[in-house]
């Protein structure tokens, strides 16, 4: 058995890329997810609106493969604003708990110069373990 490929139902085709990738272990590869909407729309152009979708769109791939946000093992955050991020803690910590509950799993924060949508505040990769 080979490698599943996740797309969650109702949004747009994924060009050149996975959103999620499922092995026949469990193990689920969730692709870098932005702050847009299933349609490809950017809903919101603050950082705190950003990373809750993103984190939604995590959601979004891990309930595709049928699991739960506690089934969440890693997220990598790449961001473009450290100060923002750093002066925002006590929302994006809500923010956070309003999507993933107290789940709370490795993470790894990068700041980076730029994302490849111009919109976009940052990027978030997860990883998942689903029990088959």
């Amino acid at each position: 058995m080979g490698h599943e490929i996740i797309h969650p139902e109702g949004w747009a085709p994924a060009r050149g890329y996975a959103n999620g990738v499922m092995t026949p272990e469990g193990h689920l590869f969730v692709g870098g997810q932005i702050g847009w909407t299933a349609d490809q729309v950017f809903e919101s152009q603050d950082f705190i609106g950003q990373m809750e979708q993103a984190l939604r769109n995590i959601l979004a791939v891990v309930e595709a493969a049928g699991g739960g946000p506690e089934h969440i093992t890693r997220l990598t955050w790449f961001v473009i604003d450290k100060r923002e991020y750093l002066a925002r803690q006590k929302e994006v910590g809500a923010a956070y708990r309003r999507v993933l509950g107290r789940n709370f799993p490795a993470m790894t924060m990068v700041i980076v110069a730029g994302l490849v949508e111009d919109e976009a505040l940052l990027e978030i990769e997860a990883t998942a373990a689903i029990p088959r």
